[in-house]
């Protein structure tokens, strides 16, 4: 007889008996979600909440989108699953890299482990950088907007995306390309009916838009529109996000910014420490590559403790911790951090150098995320979950768990 569970990771799973959708709405900010069913944005997520079951989980740190959303799908934090950013200092090569490539992950997903033992599985993501990541060693269908007028039977497992969704290419920064996401994910759905999908959006809009906004609005109004598609057609869908998102500007509306390089080129010379900021990846018009949180590698023989300390007390940082301290406390690779990991406050991002930064692309007050201010994220199903306990600490990373173990 086979087996109805999977052990992944060390967590256990059942078989789904119904089709499942996760959803990782990135940059979701409860808030959000809050201020669009007030006011009569969301109706079907109103009725999901009254029906089924509303939570407000963390994501891991750094909260950025490759560490969550690879934590998502591995039901694991970074210290399991390697990737600990978007971009990291390669220390073997002496360079520092994008994290979008399978070879640094150090983790099966659960998608593939789905995919193996018999169940179709199709992932959708806005950008390209995640897909090779959320598909790696998954049989089963797996495409970005991004790209969706490359796909390939081979590469992709589909052919002519563009003609299923009915809908063209859409621009990388845009709304569109989170909506093509959605209209996709119905479309499988009426067409293939997988057994999981899991899809993954683009935080465009909520870098650029406030909660409440008409913006912001818009767009989980097309969004509630999709989900509750998906629902009709007899879905458990888990909704969760990979970070939440929060203004980073000073009183004078300009970007609040710690330039740590400089800071750093200042105490101990030019170019001694190099500070690296996680959150970059190609996409950088709308943050500036700016976020709450960097990793410094030192020069060797620096007193850590007396950085860590110097660091602390400069106005903005949250918190600064040394490599054993961030590793313990985010559940972090320790081989792929620095010897300091800065973690600035609410309001406050963390630049390298002023010169390096070009914010002329930045035609909204700035909005960002990378810290502890940005952990809290809704957990949603549409669902009772019988026999859960609700008093625990919930991490976005239990969406699998809540969706299999709880909502079939």
């Amino acid at each position: 007889m086979a087996s109805t569970e999977l052990n992944v990771n060390a967590r256990r799973y059942k078989l789904p008996a119904q089709p499942t959708v996760v959803v990782c709405v990135d940059g979701c900010e409860p808030d959000y979600l809050a201020q669009a069913v007030a006011t009569g944005h969301m109706p079907w997520l109103k009725r999901a909440l009254a029906q089924g079951s509303g939570l407000i989980a963390e994501c891991v740190v750094p909260s950025f989108t490759n560490p969550n959303n690879l934590s998502i799908v591995t039901g694991a934090p970074p210290s399991v699953h390697g990737i600990c950013g978007n971009y990291l200092f390669d220390t073997a090569s002496g360079t520092e890299v994008m994290m979008n490539d399978p070879k640094w992950l150090r983790a099966p997903t659960l998608l593939a482990a789905l995919a193996e033992a018999g169940k179709s599985v199709a992932v959708v993501t806005a950008k390209d950088k995640l897909r090779r990541l959320l598909g790696h060693g998954m049989k089963g269908i797996c495409f970005s907007s991004e790209k969706s007028d490359q796909v390939t039977l081979e590469e992709n497992g589909i052919e002519d995306v563009l003609g299923l969704v009915g809908k063209p290419v859409p621009s990388v920064y845009s709304a569109d390309l989170s909506e093509f996401v959605f209209a996709a994910g119905v479309k499988l759905m009426q067409t293939r009916r997988p057994d999981v999908m899991y899809l993954s959006t683009t935080d465009y809009v909520q870098h650029k838009h406030a909660p409440g906004t008409e913006g912001a609005n818009a767009f989980y109004t097309m969004m509630d529109g999709y989900l509750a598609q998906l629902d009709a057609m007899g879905c458990v869908i888990v909704l969760t996000a990979d970070h939440g998102m929060n203004a980073k500007v000073a009183m004078d509306g300009t970007p609040d910014v710690i330039y740590l390089q400089d800071w750093f080129d200042a105490w101990l010379g030019a170019a001694q420490a190099r500070v690296i900021l996680p959150i970059t990846d190609p996409y950088v018009v709308h943050h500036g590559a700016l976020g709450s949180f960097a990793t410094v590698y030192l020069p060797s023989g620096t007193d850590v403790e007396a950085a860590r300390s110097r660091l602390q007390q400069l106005k903005g940082m949250e918190a600064v911790l040394t490599r054993a301290q961030a590793a313990e406390r985010f559940e972090l690779p320790a081989d792929r951090i620095g010897d300091l990991v800065a973690v600035s406050e609410r309001f406050t991002v963390i630049g390298t150098s002023a010169s390096r930064h070009d914010l002329s692309g930045l035609d909204a007050p700035l909005r960002s995320h990378g810290g502890l201010s940005e952990q809290r994220v809704p957990l949603i199903v549409n669902r009772p979950l019988p026999g859960l306990d609700t008093t625990r600490r919930f991490r976005n990373f239990d969406a699998f768990e809540l969706a299999l173990n709880y909502a079939q």
